[in-house]
């Protein structure tokens, strides 16, 4: 069982795509010693509990920027870091029968063109032809955007991990941070279960147990657990090669490709909060409604597996990044409200400028936690 080191210059907590992206951003950019601790394994927690999608079609600017920077790192992954994460550049058809997601998507599409987006609408013919498996009665219209997909997000977290592990900084699973020091305002240490790390840098990427980990150092963070569930069917023969991630946008219902089969899901709007919440023992009934509907194809196969992972929510389902103004040092990202995966490689750059002084390539202010007390929420709208 490795060692924790007795000093570091820079303390990532949390191991998945949000810390392993940060860790190996700060140790390409020679930011000192850099440790990364997670409690359990890398992955083990949201990120590889997700579907693995990533699209520019969001309705935040901010948004849709680091998801611009993002999909570029996803694209140029085999070589930096050096990784294959099973790419599909399928894009993603979010469906609409209703006529104000429509009005609202027309919006939507108009600022992410403007941001040179390809996004477009597409009539629900043309829906149906993008996605042959899927039936389009009472959509009023689709949009679509050829750059967005989905790739494997244990790979994206091992490539960056390994990635760090290789510039030297140290990567420490099974290790839980037990407390943060902190002494008239300043982070003198991080308390883990292998010893303490002396550190003035901590850096929250925690996920759903973020607030856990910033209430240690005295700072709030208005983030809640909420379960939502994931399956995945037998191998299906009649699936064509290409299968965009299609959303039927008012149910939030979506699938997608997956090894020889498909992905499929959708959240339950009335799920309790936490982790132990229980969930609805007749939930995948309710989904199978939807799905016979949307793709009826999906009943000639059978349910292989699934899961259920934490969602990371906010009161705007929007991300919280910055540092405490009263808790020097101490930067969190977390809050991401289900797009926290593919936003992962802008925002590991993004928590490196912040870390050693550069001016980050986004301006993520509007994201900083102060805004739940100022009133100044900011409300993403694409969420599924």
């Amino acid at each position: 069982m490795s060692q924790v080191i007795a000093e570091a210059d820079v303390v990532v907590v949390g191991g998945g795509v949000m810390g392993a992206s940060a860790a190996f951003h700060l140790a390409e950019s020679g930011a000192g010693r850099v440790v990364l601790v997670e409690a359990d394994q890398l992955g083990c927690g949201s990120t590889t509990k997700s579907a693995g999608g990533f699209r520019l079609q969001f309705s935040d600017e901010v948004n849709i920027r680091l998801a611009q920077r993002s999909i570029e790192a996803f694209e140029r992954f085999a070589e930096r870091p050096g990784a294959d994460i099973g790419m599909h550049q399928v894009g993603y058809l979010f469906l609409l029968d209703n006529e104000a997601d429509v009005a609202d998507f027309e919006r939507n599409i108009a600022l992410q063109q403007s941001l040179g987006v390809p996004s477009r609408m597409v009539t629900a013919s043309e829906a149906q032809d993008l996605s042959p498996l899927t039936e389009v009665d009472g959509v009023l219209a689709a949009s679509f955007c050829p750059r967005d997909g989905h790739c494997d997000p244990a790979s994206v977290v091992l490539g960056y991990a390994s990635a760090a592990r290789s510039l030297g900084a140290q990567v420490m699973q099974g290790n839980p941070v037990t407390g943060i020091d902190v002494v008239d305002g300043e982070i003198t240490g991080v308390r883990t279960a292998k010893g303490t790390i002396r550190t003035s840098v901590v850096v929250d990427c925690a996920g759903p147990w973020s607030p856990h980990i910033s209430a240690m150092a005295g700072v709030d963070l208005p983030v809640v657990a909420v379960q939502r569930p994931i399956w995945f069917t037998e191998p299906t023969p009649w699936r064509p090669d290409r299968v965009p991630m299609t959303i039927d946008f008012s149910t939030g219902f979506y699938f997608h490709a997956e090894g020889p089969g498909i992905l499929f899901g959708m959240a339950d709007p009335d799920q309790p909060e936490g982790f132990d919440a229980p969930m609805r023992s007749d939930w995948l009934e309710v989904v199978g409604e939807v799905a016979m509907r949307r793709i009826p194809q999906l009943f000639d196969v059978g349910i292989a597996g699934g899961w259920a992972g934490p969602y990371e929510i906010t009161p705007d389902h929007n991300a919280l990044v910055g540092e405490s103004p009263n808790v020097s040092r101490f930067l969190y990202a977390t809050g991401f409200s289900g797009h926290g995966f593919q936003l992962g490689p802008a925002i590991g750059e993004i928590l490196r400028d912040l870390v050693i002084g550069a001016t980050p390539m986004i301006d993520v202010a509007p994201f900083a936690v102060e805004r739940f007390a100022e009133g100044r929420l900011r409300h993403e709208k694409n969420v599924v």
